[in-house]
């Protein structure tokens, strides 16, 4: 069966964004340490306001900025992206485990994101984006299981998924998923977003 490197594609280009995204907020984070007065770029307006947000608990929910683990897990993404685009053939153990992280990845993400529009009721635009590339990762992997019948199913339910997969369905609910969202953050804040 020939693999489709399309699920590595968006794996990869979420990956980097995402990367980008807790890199520039650890840069961020130094900045606040250095000089808490300082305003930074991600700091628009009362409700997207990325200092505010780092300075709750839930920016620190290990004990330790939460950018921290972000750029460990989103430069392990990016190397099965990688090897994935390559044509790897990756042992199922590899393939289960890479779809349990990067599922708790996801819970985390969406931990967060809750907390900040229902419980600080301020967003951090950078986070906001760490949450839709999480969102892009963890689906491209269950693809890349789902095509692959990682997980094993027998052969009738195999021929609904794959024909589910194929039909585009997969897409189509992540992309409802993310708007879903993004419907979430503007029911919840109306016009404050650009005020």
């Amino acid at each position: 069966m020939r693999k489709s490197v399309t699920p590595f594609i968006v794996m990869l280009l979420a990956g980097i964004v995402a990367l980008a995204a807790a890199f520039t907020l650890t840069v961020n984070k130094f900045d606040v340490l250095q000089n808490p007065d300082t305003v930074l770029a991600c700091s628009v307006n009362l409700v997207l306001d990325c200092s505010t947000v780092m300075s709750t608990w839930q920016s620190e929910v290990f004990g330790f900025p939460n950018m921290v683990i972000g750029l460990m897990a989103f430069a392990s993404v990016i190397t099965i992206a990688v090897l994935g685009l390559a044509r790897t053939v990756f042992p199922r153990w590899f393939l289960v485990a890479g779809s349990i992280g990067f599922f708790l990845g996801a819970v985390f993400s969406y931990w967060l994101f809750f907390q900040s529009v229902y419980a600080i009721q301020i967003l951090c635009p950078w986070c906001l984006l760490v949450t839709a590339s999480t969102t892009l990762i963890f689906s491209s992997m269950l693809h890349v299981n789902l095509k692959q019948n990682t997980y094993g199913f027998k052969k009738k339910t195999n021929e609904k998924i794959q024909k589910f997969l194929d039909a585009g369905y997969h897409q189509m609910i992540v992309i409802a998923w993310l708007a879903l969202m993004v419907a979430l953050v503007v029911l919840k804040f109306g016009a404050d977003l650009f005020a």
